[in-house]
C-alpha cells in the first residue's frame, strides 16, 4: 500500500511538473527529473534506489517528450485554426 502511494504521488509531481515546460528540452528533461525521483522512492522500498531512479528517469524522460509532442500538436491546430479565421 505504501509503494502505491508512493507511486501515485510521484506520478502525479511529475506529470504535473513536465507540463511547467514550454520547451521539448526543458519539458523532457522535467519529466526525467520527476521520473528518476520518483523511482528512486520506489526503488529505495525494495532495495536499489539507483535501479529504480535509472528506470523512472527513462520513463520520465518519455512521458515528458510524448507531452511535449502533444502540446505541439494542440499549438499547431490552434495556429491553422486561428489563422484561418474560424473563430
Amino acid at each position: 500500500m505504501k509503494t502505491m502511494l508512493t507511486l501515485a504521488t510521484g506520478l502525479c509531481l511529475a506529470f504535473g511538473l513536465a507540463g511547467c515546460g514550454t520547451t521539448t528540452a526543458s519539458r523532457t528533461t522535467t519529466g526525467a527529473l520527476g521520473g528518476a525521483a520518483t523511482g528512486a522512492a520506489i526503488g529505495s522500498l525494495s532495495g536499489d534506489a539507483g535501479k529504480g531512479a535509472l528506470i523512472g528517469g527513462a520513463a520520465g524522460a518519455l512521458g515528458g517528450a510524448i507531452y511535449d509532442a502533444n502540446q505541439k500538436e494542440q499549438e499547431r491546430r490552434q495556429s491553422t485554426y486561428y489563422s484561418r479565421g474560424a473563430y
